[in-house]
């Protein structure tokens, strides 16, 4: 195979898997990588064209997502290393403005809440009379 025809399967392989949903989900950013290096493409180079063909698509990239959500939860716990309510709702807005309504809000505040659980900056500022995180992980079905 030339450069250009592996540039080529490589771009179908992304196009074909954000064709319905525009998104390319975890599972499928792996599977994209893993034809990429069978062949013969390092995963530097692939991770960056992946990048960049869902850049020029407006694809919405879940991996990109979850490392915006992990720099604006950092940074609401920096000062105190507490998130609290406001903060959630700010990091909200944004992670909500860049999925360009491939999640819905539900969907949405998941992700942060997993996001915080996982990298373990799930400390929170409760309000005077409320746990606020609390309510919103049983609302989401999450406690």
């Amino acid at each position: 195979m030339s450069v250009e025809d592996i540039k080529k399967r490589f771009v179908n392989e992304i196009k074909l898997r954000a064709y319905d949903d525009k998104y390319i989900d975890k599972n499928e950013e792996r599977e994209i990588l893993q034809i990429a290096i069978s062949l013969g493409v390092s995963i530097e180079s692939a991770r960056a064209a992946l990048i960049q063909v869902c850049d020029e698509h407006s694809y919405i990239m879940e991996s990109v997502i979850i490392k915006q959500i992990k720099d604006q939860v950092e940074t609401a716990a920096s000062n105190d290393g507490k998130v609290d309510q406001k903060e959630f709702e700010l990091i909200f807005g944004n992670i909500k403005r860049s999925m360009q309504g491939k999640k819905n809000d539900r969907e949405v505040k998941k992700m942060i809440i997993l996001v915080m659980e996982d990298t373990g900056n799930n400390k929170i500022k409760k309000g005077w009379f409320s746990d606020w995180y609390s309510a919103l992980k049983k609302d989401l079905g999450m406690s």
